[in-house]
């Protein structure tokens, strides 16, 4: 199964951070992203989405460190669904993402967010988190010294899908 999803959007909240009885940070704030559309009378509509995201790890505790409410981000993830039953045992659910690469996109936080612009983060796994726009993007330590060439965003990244995976 293939689950990914990239929003670009504006955070609807300051981020919470919290840790994990294991020592793992949790960091969790909502994104809103808009879509403008023409209606069939003519006039200009817009649908606004709103949906909750979390990040763990070294990338939580960079996300409370440099984004605040109204901040741009590009996120990468897989999409989850929770349920829940309310206190009237109403059954709930709503769809978040689990980010598993952040991207800061605003150009006007420079020094106001401590002077990182357009950066990429997520988890190390052994390869370099390559960022899509800033190839001077400051990156923890942790990351391993870069070896792949940049990914510009024009040319379409290499997937290794399983025949079997192709639903058609």
């Amino acid at each position: 199964m293939f689950n990914r999803v990239v929003m670009l959007g504006n955070l609807t909240r300051d981020c919470e951070l919290r840790y994990l009885p294991s020592g793992g940070a949790v960091c969790t704030t909502g994104l809103a992203t808009n879509r403008r559309f023409k209606k069939q009378d003519g006039s200009q509509g817009e649908e606004v989405c709103f949906i909750d995201i979390t990040f763990f790890g070294r990338t939580a505790e960079i996300a409370n460190q440099y984004l605040s409410r109204g901040k741009k981000v590009l996120v990468e993830g897989r999409l989850k669904l929770d349920q829940w039953t309310d206190q009237q045992g109403v059954k709930r659910s709503k769809h978040s993402i689990t980010v598993e690469t952040l991207q800061m996109i605003d150009s006007r936080g420079g020094q106001e967010s401590g002077g990182v612009e357009g950066g990429s983060y997520g988890e190390p796994t052994g390869t370099p988190n390559v960022g899509y726009n800033n190839a001077n993007a400051q990156k923890p330590a942790a990351y391993p010294k870069q070896t792949t060439p940049e990914y510009s965003g024009h040319e379409i990244p290499d997937i290794d899908i399983n025949d079997d995976e192709i639903p058609f």
